[in-house]
């Protein structure tokens, strides 16, 4: 074991973005090496961190989240990093949100415990995982989510053969959206499925996410039936714990969320969870969009004042200048995410003839990009040239995050102070 975790802190030349140091070196030696981006002392592209914009992000939300007397269970199906994992845990993080049984697997071997499983547990080898968690460690504290009474039929059947008990949250859903229960018919049928297995199955609580609806009123509409609906399973006794779970929210309305779920008073103590993942390094794209809507509507962010911060960026280099008018940067599809909106370009430096990079020029666009290339249109007489170096903001962390094995931790200087890997 001792060697395996050796192992996953070592830097792995193999892998892009990454210097000429020894193998041997490990990620918390990094610092030491006194790399800087803009001396050319990393291999680019490379994926860069922020370090002080990643801390007021941790700062903020915790903020956020105890201003509304909510807790935060981060989606970490955004980065798959222990070594973030564990900054939002130290920054006041109730536990950690996964998607995926192997996923909770792996934060659990990275000293995560508490975890809560946004999805439905399905397969035989993946209620396995979690089975052999419970059973070798009492310290692991894991709920997931049921929208079928087929479902909890073979989670019942599973864990009952196994001696133990699972604990599950009923998720509401919305028609043409994702997961979770539509009508009272099924839910009725999900109940009855529950009731079946009263030693295996415990159920604690209610899950939503709202994230597939596009507008304010239709997101607070459902919220309030959901609530509705806890209030009535609770009237009833439905839930075998001392506190109720109720959680939601995704990185666009959390703090809709936010406003909808605390405060209730529903007979017995609630505890709320939210799970925003992508706040951490935040984007350019899709998630300052909703930013700006939360600054612009919500009175809690607007008495905090200074909003999320992008901390996620790309460098890359110019790689070709072949003709007036386009330039291509080794950036592609296998560095940055491009599902959301294409990356951005926000910095220039030419190495050897500035010492600090300057904005780029806002006609400077990046059009299109295949596996290794990023195709950008220039003015003709835009100042470049093959081996500037350019910075890049992107749309949509969780598929940037998914590209590289090792993100760099860098000052706002630009020297390298560290790394973080990942586990996808």
């Amino acid at each position: 074991m001792a060697q395996q975790e050796h192992a996953a802190q070592t830097l792995n030349r193999a892998t892009k973005g990454l210097g000429s140091s020894p193998a041997s070196c490990t990620l918390q030696q990094l610092a030491q090496l006194g790399w800087n981006i803009l001396r050319e002392d990393v291999s680019l592209p490379v994926a860069l961190l922020r370090q002080s914009r990643i801390e007021h992000n941790l700062q903020w939300m915790q903020q956020f989240m105890q201003r509304y007397g909510v807790e935060l269970a981060p989606h970490g199906k955004t980065t798959m990093s222990p070594a973030l994992f564990h900054m939002q845990l130290a920054h006041g993080a109730w536990g950690i949100t996964l998607a995926t049984a192997p996923q909770v697997h792996a934060a659990y071997l990275h000293g995560i415990r508490r975890l809560l499983l946004a999805n439905q547990l399905v397969g035989k080898a993946n209620m396995a995982i979690i089975s052999r968690l419970q059973q070798q460690d009492p310290d692991f504290s894991f709920c997931c989510i049921v929208d079928s009474a087929a479902n909890v039929d073979a989670l019942g059947r599973f864990f009952a053969q196994n001696g133990q008990t699972l604990r599950i949250l009923l998720e509401y859903g919305v028609e043409g959206g994702r997961t979770g229960v539509r009508s009272p018919q099924q839910e009725d049928e999900v109940l009855a499925a529950i009731a079946r297995w009263p030693q295996s199955l415990s159920l604690i609580g209610v899950e939503i996410y709202e994230g597939v609806l596009q507008q304010e009123e239709d997101i607070r509409a459902f919220l309030r039936s959901v609530v509705a609906r806890t209030r009535e399973h609770a009237a009833r006794r439905l839930f075998r714990e001392e506190k109720i779970l109720l959680s939601g929210a995704g990185s666009a309305w959390y703090d809709v969320v936010a406003d909808e779920f605390s405060g209730l008073d529903l007979g017995q103590p609630l505890q709320v969870l939210l799970r925003p993942g992508c706040y951490l390094t935040h984007d350019v794209g899709i998630y300052l969009h909703a930013e700006q809507r939360i600054q612009s509507n919500n009175p809690v962010a607007r008495e905090m004042g200074r909003s999320l911060q992008p901390a996620l960026q790309l460098w890359a280099y110019v790689q070709s200048i072949p003709e007036s008018g386009r330039a291509i940067i080794a950036l592609g599809k296998r560095d940055a995410a491009f599902d959301a909106g294409l990356p951005q370009v926000s910095l220039h430096f030419r190495p050897g003839s500035s010492t600090t990079p300057q904005p780029a020029p806002a006609d400077w666009i990046v059009s299109a990009m295949m596996d290794q290339h990023a195709f950008m249109r220039i003015p003709a007489d835009a100042d470049l040239q093959v081996g500037d170096m350019l910075a890049f903001e992107i749309s949509h962390p969780c598929l940037t995050f998914d590209k590289w094995r090792q993100l760099l931790l860098v000052d706002d200087a630009l020297n390298v102070t560290g790394a973080v890997e990942t586990l996808f």
